[in-house]
């Protein structure tokens, strides 16, 4: 088979591997969708291997497959899986971390804060940006027939994302809620609050994205380019703020503007990886008795959760995708991709 290999400096190849074969607890799973994710960036624009260095990890020089947004079918199981865990034809995404199973990080679900070093599957564990992916049995969270590959690989990172964030953050109907950024995460995060019952302000710098967001239930979209969304958001409630701010820009301006658009005893939550932000302490945390968190990615049991979250509550999310490709137009793909004009882009 052939899969999709970052080779630096916004290059790929397509590279040949030996079809997968499963070991005693593994499985193979026939790749269906296999999602492009922001993060991806980090490791398709830089020279090959910086991005290894900048995160602190060691890279073998093995050439590895990306992708680690996969949903598919199961066409092989290893002899010892459990078949309550996986079997033939089985619909399923992969929680694409895997840990030691032992610290207290894996043994809560947590399998990317390893102690001991997590895998991550598309970064140091091959990906699914190929026909065929081999993962342990144990990463496989199923995937409801009422609900598409796509949708599935949206799970397995950005929408999944999103949901822990909001859950973490306690959102619910009582909520006005502020999203910072209306890429693929901080839509899922307008279109999840939304579905929750929250009042949802959107926030992006791009006319087109601010559209998109009334599309998927914001009440109100407020284009950052030509307008101040906290002197915006201040107007829309009356000077209260909003209850529950996220960003999920990763930029200082979106950080420091879901800070300022917060209320008294409100909640910003930072989503959006990278980058620094300054705040004036006392107006913009300490007397509004602010909390500020940060949300990592999910649990797998969180990935679970928004599964049936999304599966009970008939959420499109499909309709992030504005971009299908297949694995032999890679280049193509991550060369309109790197632009990050469009919406989520997927591999089918």
């Amino acid at each position: 088979m052939r899969g999709v290999v970052f080779t630096g400096d916004r290059t790929l190849e397509l590279m040949d591997f030996p079809d997968p074969e499963p070991g005693p607890e593994e499985v193979v799973l026939a790749i269906r969708a296999s999602g492009m994710c922001g993060s991806d960036l980090k490791f398709y624009r830089p020279p090959a291997g910086a991005a290894f260095k900048a995160l602190g990890l060691r890279d073998t020089g093995e050439p590895i497959i990306a992708g680690h947004e996969p949903a598919g079918e199961v066409v092989a199981v290893g002899r010892d899986v459990d078949p309550r865990m996986a079997r033939i034809g089985m619909r399923a995404m992969v929680y694409h971390y895997d840990g030691c199973h032992a610290c207290p990080s894996c043994r809560t679900g947590w399998w990317q804060m390893c102690e001991n070093g997590p895998v991550t599957y598309g970064l140091n564990g091959h990906g699914g940006h190929a026909p065929y992916m081999k993962v342990p049995a144990r990463t496989l969270v199923a995937l409801p027939e009422e609900l598409s590959f796509a949708t599935g690989a949206a799970i397995s990172c950005g929408t999944g994302t999103a949901y822990q964030a909001l859950v973490r953050a306690e959102v619910s109907a009582r909520d006005t809620v502020a999203v910072f950024g209306q890429g693929p995460v901080g839509l899922s995060a307008t279109q999840l609050a939304a579905a929750m019952g929250a009042q949802v302000i959107a926030v992006d710098i791009s006319g087109e994205r601010v559209e998109r967001a009334l599309e998927f239930g914001a009440v109100h979209a407020i284009d950052a380019s030509v307008a101040d969304p906290v002197e915006a958001i201040m107007a829309l409630t009356g000077g209260r703020g909003v209850s529950k701010a996220f960003d999920t820009s990763g930029v200082a301006a979106g950080r420091l503007g879901a800070v300022r658009s917060c209320g008294k005893w409100a909640t910003a939550c930072f989503v959006g990886e990278g980058g620094d932000v300054t705040f004036n302490v006392s107006p913009d945390i300490m007397r509004k008795q602010l909390t500020i968190m940060g949300s990592w990615t999910f649990s797998n049991v969180g990935q679970a959760e928004c599964t049936q979250f999304i599966a009970n509550h008939g959420i499109e999310v499909d309709r992030l995708f504005t971009d299908r490709w297949t694995i032999e137009e890679a280049d193509a793909a991550y060369r309109d991709f790197d632009q990050q004009l469009g919406g989520k882009a997927v591999f089918i």
